[in-house]
């Protein structure tokens, strides 16, 4: 027999002999990687929907009353040739005014000023972005471009929302980096008990002449395969959750979205596994490396 085959079969072999312990690992690396996959699709819900909002974010820029058509035109052009605009369309002032009506259907007073002065809103440009962190510029640029009135955008909203993106983005890869490292020490102290419970038969082993990697291989199958099955499971339950979260939960409003590429699924989820599987080597690893029975 191989030197492989001995190595896998006594892996296996280890898996069946410590089924309590190896149970343990694994459910602690299924939590683990479960918690890190989890934070990181959630993490890609969040991206979605912040470039969602971002989409609905624009800059008002309101035109005097004396531009001309043949003005407006050219002005539309221009805007657009910026490298910071995303998107810019005209709203006129009968446009305006039924867009009004929309908005304050519900406030009786200034729908009755309205009515009797409908040319009292001003036509206006509305203006997107193409980063809402570049909303500032274009709100500079628009002030001091002849023809407009004044400039209005939600600029703390902005703020608040590029904080809460890049604030949530350090949060999830912190979280993830210390559920990993959990899930390494987890593995590293089930391999440790495999081989504290195996001292005796690795003295023998050893006094009959085997090497140390001969001895350690088993050990790191071992670790290698735990993780694998812990992100394998990891994987299956955040998928399916998601998809159930998905499906049950249609009527959201439509500005949450909770949708997710299958590509970007696939992608993470291969990276989970091989995350699993090396976390498992690495724990077996500082394991052996500890362990004064493997010591060379």
């Amino acid at each position: 027999m191989s030197q492989l085959s001995y190595a896998f079969k006594e892996a296996f072999n280890n898996l069946g002999r410590n089924a309590l312990v190896v149970l343990g690992a694994i459910l602690a690396v299924f939590i683990s990687l479960t918690l890190t996959f989890g934070t990181v699709v959630f993490g890609e819900v969040v991206r979605v929907n912040t470039l969602q909002w971002a989409q609905d974010v624009r800059v008002i820029a309101f035109l005097q009353d004396d531009v001309t058509p043949e003005t407006t035109a050219e002005l539309q052009n221009e805007i657009a040739t910026w490298p910071q605009v995303s998107d810019v369309f005209y709203v006129s002032k009968q446009e305006a005014y039924e867009e009004a009506l929309v908005l304050l259907s519900n406030d009786e007073a200034m729908l009755r000023v309205l009515e009797e002065s409908p040319d009292l809103l001003p036509a206006s440009m509305r203006v997107q972005p193409v980063d809402p962190e570049d909303y500032d510029l274009i709100v500079t640029r628009l002030q001091s471009t002849p023809g407009i009135q004044r400039v209005e955008s939600a600029g703390d909203a902005i703020d608040a929302m590029i904080a809460l993106r890049d604030g949530l983005q350090i949060m999830f890869w912190l979280l993830a980096v210390a559920l990993g490292v959990a899930a390494v020490a987890l593995i590293a102290n089930t391999i440790h008990m495999a081989i504290y419970a195996r001292r005796e038969e690795i003295e023998i082993m050893r006094l009959v002449g085997a090497s140390n990697w001969f001895i350690r291989t088993p050990f790191l199958i071992e670790g290698a395969l735990e993780g694998l099955i812990g992100g394998a499971l990891a994987v299956t339950f955040i998928v399916v959750a998601q998809q159930l979260a998905v499906d049950r939960l249609a009527d959201l409003p439509d500005w949450i979205n909770l949708a997710i590429q299958n590509d970007f699924l696939l992608r993470q989820g291969a990276l989970v596994l091989l995350f699993g599987v090396l976390a498992g080597l690495l724990g077996s690893s500082l394991s052996l490396a500890v362990h004064r029975t493997l010591r060379s």
